[in-house]
């Protein structure tokens, strides 16, 4: 995967664990000077009407497109004079900002800003529906925007959980057991995949699908196994997700390429779904639009009578 925020906030969406504790206490006034390092909470903070308010990024937000503030921050390897210095002085005097958030605390730069009396909140990889929920609430509420901030969080909600139901539904009107369907999972072009122990994978477990990646995925992987081509073609996978697609420039064609994968059930019925990688590494208000690929894919595949006689 691209090395960006993405890979170092351990694959975002995918999840390890979360932690959203704001230090120097939650903000007591609304606040005129929002900076955002994680990319998930840019999106959060547009979607939520707090977009006049945010007045720097890191590099790797790139949504919404074209109303993004210019000042970038490099949330990899951030300074404390960059981030403390992005607010527009008033009356000639610098202003610090009102709230930092964080998903990766490079250069202990929590702790830094801390210090200068700045709100930090780290929002680390949510591990579930629920996690995200409570991220976007949370932005809500610190940036005076909680009303919105609630009824985002619930149509997301709504949104993700109808989309799973929408896969049982279809199994059971076709009478076909989803699990007939095994599903791989691609993260980068070395094969890396995820486990129903990941946000995603739980998601696609919920679904009812067989993932490969479980059978064979060790502890140590924490989530994320490698796997081998030679397990993949044996596998033979019956859709494969393709989460490297804008990183890696991966399309069904390159799959289709590798040694031994002209094999594979999924290139052979060009049952191959390319996401787009920022969609399917955040945890925020576009998290529907890939629970919806993903469920459409399952349910394209349930259709084949060829594998769920």
């Amino acid at each position: 995967m691209k090395l960006s925020l993405r890979t170092a906030t351990a694959v975002a969406l995918l999840g390890t664990s979360l932690m959203f504790a704001a230090t120097a206490g939650a903000a007591t006034a609304k606040p005129s000077c929002v900076v955002s390092m994680s990319p998930t909470a840019t999106e959060t903070l547009y979607a939520i009407g707090a977009a006049s308010q945010v007045k720097a990024v890191d590099r790797d937000s790139n949504y919404p497109v074209g109303k993004l503030p210019k000042t970038r921050i490099d949330a990899l390897n951030p300074s404390v004079e960059a981030v403390s210095g992005v607010c527009p002085k008033v009356k000639g005097k610098t202003v610090k900002p009102d709230l930092v958030v964080i998903s990766y605390d490079a250069n202990n730069i929590k702790a830094n800003l801390t210090a200068l009396g700045i709100t930090v909140v780290e929002q680390d990889a949510a591990v579930s529906l629920a996690d995200a929920q409570a991220q976007i609430r949370q932005l809500g509420t610190l940036t005076g925007h909680a009303a919105t901030a609630n009824q985002v969080a619930i149509a997301l909600g709504k949104h993700v959980n109808d989309a799973v139901a929408s896969v049982k539904a279809a199994a059971s009107r076709l009478k076909v057991r989803a699990s007939t369907i095994s599903i791989y999972y691609e993260l980068d072009p070395t094969l890396y995949s995820i486990t129903s122990d990941t946000f995603v994978g739980a998601l696609l477990h919920q679904m009812g699908v067989t993932n490969i990646a479980d059978s064979v995925a060790q502890q140590s992987d924490y989530g994320y196994p490698q796997l081998s081509r030679e397990y993949v073609i044996s596998a033979s996978p019956k859709v494969i997700f393709l989460a490297d697609t804008k990183c890696c420039s991966i399309k069904a064609s390159t799959v289709a390429a590798r040694t031994g994968f002209a094999s594979v059930a999924a290139v052979k019925y060009h049952h191959m779904i390319a996401l787009d990688d920022d969609v399917a590494s955040r945890w925020g208000p576009r998290l529907g639009l890939l629970t919806d690929q993903l469920a459409q894919a399952i349910k394209n595949a349930l259709s084949q009578k060829r594998w769920t006689k």
